[in-house]
């Protein structure tokens, strides 16, 4: 007779414990246990953990895995368990780490593998390989792709939340603090009086009634100064969009700016001369061209698709020089400068601004964060098992996606949502500019270093979002690199790992759609270029959502600077614009306040927080991956500590890429 000590970890999530009868099984190479109760008749309470013995006539051989079941109570009552781990003292003196870190539903199983990562062809063992496509064939039945709209990513197939698998969704804590938050937002906008109503605002300095409780530093200074050309120029490099913005070397043609033009704002120089010192740059909102705007309230909307031309002065401000509103010169299309009038000139900026809110929601955060994050997360729980080294160096940074996901189709985009309800690209244009974002989208764009060299900007001042992205870049890429190098010790490790090759194969079929010209891979030769995607990746979920995402309210809080919605089309002449035909333009007051509780709602931390490099999972038993995991976290901590000292130094901090405050996934 043998004996294996077990020890059973119960969450210390919110109703993690449970009352239904928990039973568990060891399977070895050589024998297998009998089922055994783990709780008996006692309850097993959050944050508990239960030691027990197993008895075995044999010793079970090289332990291949952990069965848990769970069965209601004298047949009636049951409730969940979530179970962190499974921690086994065998016999022969080993202690055995089974991770797992998900919800176990009456009358269901888990099948938990050992800590230890494994590629496919170094799991020898015959029992161990078909629990490994096992395991697969199960996570491929319950996460399936399916397609949202033609010639864009495909996404999870589910229709709502709580219809998914309890390992992906929600905490209780999250999920309470979302909809507690969410309904918060809406009670007090229908208390003021001001969701339903269709009035125009009275004056700029009105709107500041609405954000008097929800004052920051950013807020307030967005407020001070959103109409002024250094903020405006500023946002460009360190706003919620900072990936628009490029050098210019040649106008384009269909954007007629002369010398007459801009003397005055480039101080006696040419714009030629300007040009082959660097200090040119361009933003061309072409995409948005030939879209129409929805309807909002019943009253239709205007998009614009400006192009933006901007020169970084000799004191390191970028400042614009020039606006167009449409793509096509006309003498109905005229270029607008900051010697116009006052009134001309910031009708002329609200109008980029909302052509920014078009371009920076659809694109540059739902497509390039929300759903990217949505395809790797798929592809990871269809095709990488819990064994897998690349599935445990991912697990942080899928958690929740799904579910915010899903809730974003049903309750921003769908027909009442409120992007359809209170923004001009709402509805049919909503999809249109995705499918272009999709088919536009390369590798290169994603991936930060090859992103800001192909747009010029690798020594522009006061580039903040590059500065501090590019370290961030190059820390995830060093754990990356270290990590995978530990496991793919050779370029044949990675060409031999089909299930590596399964999932790259989905993402670029699944995700970008066997695009050959996006430059993303279909599958992988060398260590080097799967530590590269990698890298991205993660990067994309973390940083680069935190950057596109987290400022939303700091900056677009204070609608005049980031309007959802225009009244009335574009000028067609200059010199009839008034204060308050400005106030005509902007959104009503419902659509204001609707648009910026929602701002609200997308910036707000969660209570269920977890910043970059915080793995709470304790999903590795080998000294390797946890050194470098603790090396992960000390260069994040420096650099945490480094971007906390400039921004002292600062008027504006640029907060948006502290490790702190960046999530470890698209969770909300």
């Amino acid at each position: 007779m043998v004996i294996y000590k077990v020890t059973a970890h119960t969450g210390k999530k919110l109703l993690a414990g449970t009352t239904s009868l928990i039973y568990i099984q060891l399977h070895g190479s050589e024998a297998e246990s009998d089922e055994q109760n783990l709780n008996h008749h006692q309850g097993l309470l959050p944050g508990s953990e239960r030691t027990f013995k197993i008895h075995c006539k044999v010793s079970l051989g090289e332990l291949i895995s952990v069965t848990l079941y769970s069965k209601p109570f004298m047949g009636l009552l049951y409730n969940q368990w979530f179970c962190d781990k499974i921690l086994v003292n065998t016999p022969e003196g080993d202690k055995i780490l089974f991770p797992c870190y998900c919800w176990l539903d009456c009358n269901e199983k888990l099948v938990l593998r050992p800590a230890k990562a494994s590629l496919v062809f170094q799991d020898t063992n015959l029992i161990a390989q078909r629990q490994r496509m096992r395991q697969l064939e199960e996570q491929q039945k319950l996460f399936r792709w399916h397609v949202y709209a033609e010639g864009t990513p495909q996404v999870i197939d589910y229709d709502t939340a709580f219809a998914l698998p309890a390992e992906v969704r929600f905490s209780f804590t999250k999920e309470s603090d979302f909809y507690s938050s969410a309904g918060k937002q809406l009670a007090a906008l229908k208390l003021t009086g001001l969701a339903d109503s269709r009035k125009s605002w009275e004056s700029i300095s009105q709107l500041g009634v609405i954000i008097c409780g929800n004052r920051g530093k950013t807020i307030e200074y967005t407020q001070e100064h959103w109409d002024e050309d250094e903020f405006f120029g500023y946002q460009f490099l360190n706003g919620l969009n900072p990936m628009m913005i490029q050098r210019c070397s040649k106008l384009p043609v269909n954007f007629p700016v002369t010398d007459d033009m801009v003397k005055g704002s480039l101080k006696g120089s040419s714009l030629e001369q300007e040009m082959k010192k660097g200090n040119i740059f361009l933003s061309d909102y072409k995409m948005l061209d030939g879209l129409v705007g929805n309807v909002v309230s019943g009253r239709q909307q205007y998009l614009t698709a400006p192009l933006v031309l901007l020169y970084c002065n000799p004191h390191g401000m970028m400042l614009p020089i020039a606006i167009q509103l449409k793509q096509e010169p006309s003498k109905e299309n005229p270029i607008f400068i900051p010697t116009d009038s006052k009134a001309d000139w910031k009708l002329a900026k609200i109008f980029v601004r909302n052509a920014e809110f078009g371009v920076h929601e659809v694109d540059f955060h739902l497509l390039r964060t929300h759903l990217l994050a949505e395809v790797f997360t798929v592809a990871t729980l269809r095709n990488l098992p819990s064994p897998h080294p690349l599935y445990k160096l991912l697990f942080p940074h899928i958690r929740y996606t799904l579910q915010i996901n899903i809730m974003a189709r049903n309750d921003l985009i769908s027909k009442d949502g409120a992007i359809t309800m209170y923004s001009a690209v709402g509805g049919e244009s909503l999809v249109k500019l995705m499918k272009r974002a999709t088919a536009s989208l390369t590798y290169s764009a994603l991936c930060l270093p090859e992103n800001i060299s192909e747009r010029g900007l690798e020594n522009v001042p006061h580039y903040y979002y590059r500065d501090d992205g590019m370290k961030l870049w190059n820390i995830i890429n060093k754990f990356v690199a270290a990590f995978l190098s530990h496991y793919y010790q050779i370029d044949a490790h990675v060409q031999k790992d089909t299930e590596l090759h399964r999932w790259i194969s989905e993402i670029f079929t699944n995700g970008f759609l066997g695009r050959d010209g996006s430059g993303i891979p279909s599958s992988f030769q060398t260590v080097t270029e799967l530590v590269k995607f990698v890298t991205m990746v993660i990067f994309t979920a973390s940083a680069q959502h935190a950057a596109v995402n987290n400022g939303q309210f700091d900056l677009g809080g204070w609608m005049p600077n980031y309007p959802t919605a225009l009244r009335k089309p574009p000028p067609k002449v200059k010199g009839q614009t008034t204060e308050n035909s400005i106030l005509e333009t902007l959104p009503d007051v419902s659509t204001t306040v609707n648009g910026m509780a929602v701002l609200r709602l997308l910036s707000k931390d969660s209570a269920d927080h977890y910043p970059l490099g915080y793995f709470p999972e304790n999903l590795y038993d080998e000294e390797v991956p946890c050194k470098l995991i603790e090396e992960f976290q000390k260069d994040l901590r420096e650099l945490s500590d480094l971007i906390e000292e400039r921004n002292k130094k600062l008027a504006l901090p640029y907060i948006y890429l502290n490790p702190k405050t960046v999530d470890n996934s698209v969770a909300i």
